[in-house]
């Protein structure tokens, strides 16, 4: 594969409590975007501001911008990944670009391997915790609830080394899945597991799967989490 990865980190400041329904606190909006070609060049989406400093949030031009280059790359063959980036990174970037449509495109091409152990295990998992498990040898630079705090208080060059970061992470995650077939994570109490993944598959080819077994859960994510905002 081809990997290309990309990330958003938002503006949005709220604190938000353990058990809480992230949704509750949208729509969010984009500050900073950053995406990566594994081996090759990596780029940040802002808009700048007066004095070379970038505004609070990503403009619709800006964002249709890094829509046409997710959307041009795929179209060239390049693996487009994202880690939850069909729940959360595309959505936003769709409602900051106005443009639904093509960003459900680019989802539906999507590696999310995210929304693909869902589909296997009836959860989702956090990047953090598949770095760990897959012991890559990466952590993540700040807390993601601390980025837009970050931003608001203009630590701009330290929200853009975290989303940099979160995206090789993501770049090294994919690879190591591809590799030993496998996703690895660390439980919320502790422990190591695994669930094997023969390959990596799109958001497409992961929709045509059935819904995983959710029957021993007292408040299952549905499905719709992810997909809910995607055009027909």
């Amino acid at each position: 594969m081809n990997i290309l990865a990309f990330d958003i980190e938002t503006s949005n400041v709220f604190d938000l409590r353990p058990g809480e329904d992230l949704d509750k606190y949208a729509p969010f909006d984009v500050a900073v975007a950053a995406t990566q070609v594994a081996g090759g060049e990596h780029r940040l989406w802002l808009s700048p501001g007066p004095g070379d400093r970038p505004l609070v949030n990503l403009e619709r031009r800006h964002a249709r911008e890094l829509l046409d280059y997710l959307d041009q790359m795929q179209r060239a063959g390049h693996a487009v990944c994202a880690w939850n980036g069909l729940s959360f990174d595309l959505r936003w970037i769709a409602r900051a670009a106005d443009d639904v449509a093509t960003a459900s495109r680019i989802a539906r091409a999507l590696y999310d391997p995210c929304f693909q152990f869902y589909k296997l295990k009836g959860f989702p998992v956090s990047l953090a915790a598949v770095g760990e498990g897959m012991r890559i040898g990466m952590q993540k630079s700040m807390d993601a609830a601390d980025a837009p705090r970050q931003w608001q208080a203009g630590n701009h060059q330290a929200v853009c080394d975290y989303v940099l970061g979160d995206v090789r992470m993501t770049i090294e995650i994919v690879a190591a899945i591809e590799r030993r077939h496998e996703i690895a994570w660390v439980t919320q109490r502790g422990k190591r597991s695994t669930v094997p993944v023969p390959r990596l598959r799109t958001v497409e080819d992961c929709l045509r799967d059935p819904l995983p077994d959710q029957s021993w859960m007292g408040s299952p994510l549905p499905q719709k989490k992810f997909v809910g905002w995607l055009a027909l």
